[in-house]
């Protein structure tokens, strides 16, 4: 970052002969164009640094692309309830539901969970009582990941269990509730908010 000419900030010397230590500001003129130096420096030094885009691409460059999404867990705070769902999960009325599924298994869960994980602060997750037994690799994905996570943070997620039914009484309390094409059985997972701090 080599420094503008017009950055040298040495103030002028005053103009009263019997005060030589005097100091006077730049006229404000020339203050207006170290700003706009400094600025257009800036944007040039961005330039260089990130890759080119066409002109016409104003997108998020990371993270969660679809905007409903991106703005319910933009919503979220502390203890609030996310849930995953498979294609088959009943989405109670007056929650808010961000429908994903295209085709059965497209979206996968696991890619959805993947990128909330990283989008989110989670402090504990629910699963169905269910899911070890009816889909054990199933269950034993999301046992890895949340392994990984435990190890990555400072404080354990906590981990509960309830039975399917119990699980759907659940979901109206949810702040969202995010519906895959996952078709695996008890295929769901509540994700519980914390706070990174």
């Amino acid at each position: 970052f080599r420094a503008h000419p017009a950055l040298d900030l040495r103030l002028q010397k005053g103009s009263h002969p019997t005060a030589p230590t005097t100091y006077r500001l730049p006229h404000r003129k020339r203050l207006r164009f170290i700003i706009g130096a400094i600025v257009n420096q800036r944007i040039q030094t961005l330039d260089r640094l990130i890759p080119a885009l066409p002109k016409d691409c104003d997108v998020k460059r990371h993270g969660i692309l679809n905007g409903p999404l991106s703005g319910h867990l933009a919503r979220l705070g502390h203890t609030h309830t996310v849930v995953i769902a498979d294609a088959g999960l009943p989405i109670p009325e007056g929650v808010p539901c961000v429908d994903l599924a295209v085709v059965p298994g497209l979206p996968a869960m696991f890619l959805v969970l993947d990128a909330m994980l990283v989008e989110l602060c989670i402090e504990a997750t629910t699963l169905a009582e269910e899911l070890p037994v009816k889909s054990p690799s199933f269950h034993d994905a999301i046992v890895e990941r949340l392994d990984t996570l435990d190890r990555l943070s400072l404080a354990p997620i906590a981990r509960q269990q309830l039975s399917h039914e119990a699980f759907k009484a659940a979901l109206p309390e949810a702040s969202v509730i995010v519906r895959t094409g996952e078709c695996t059985p008890y295929a769901n997972v509540i994700l519980h908010c914390g706070v990174p701090f």
